[in-house]
């Protein structure tokens, strides 16, 4: 990951909507959730949840399938790593031990 592409990342996720609606996917992961029980989950429209998942997708957090006349959404979990990786990347002067604590929250359970 480069800076434009983390800098495309946190930018699309300094928004109140669309920071709540990666954490929602990442909490469905790997199943995802259709558009329509995003907006349901969130209280938001639907014209407005597809703006929102529209910027998140150009950033590469997210991406969507369609199956028949459901799209349904995913969190890009691969890209969130790299984003946390590279937030990360030169933590605590090379100390393993300092990082320690960071990683054992960054597992996943």
């Amino acid at each position: 990951m480069n800076i434009e592409t983390a800098l495309e990342a946190l930018a699309a996720l300094s928004q109140h909507t669309r920071l709540e609606t990666f954490r929602l996917l990442v909490r469905h992961e790997p199943g995802g959730l259709p558009a329509g029980e995003i907006a349901h989950a969130l209280d938001v429209p639907a014209n407005t949840l597809s703006s929102h998942l529209a910027i998140l997708s150009r950033a590469g957090l997210v991406h969507s399938e369609r199956f028949s006349r459901v799209i349904r959404y995913r969190a890009d979990v691969s890209r969130l790593r790299e984003l946390m990786l590279y937030l990360a990347k030169d933590c605590c002067a090379g100390n393993p031990d300092m990082c320690a604590p960071l990683v054992a929250e960054l597992t996943c359970c």
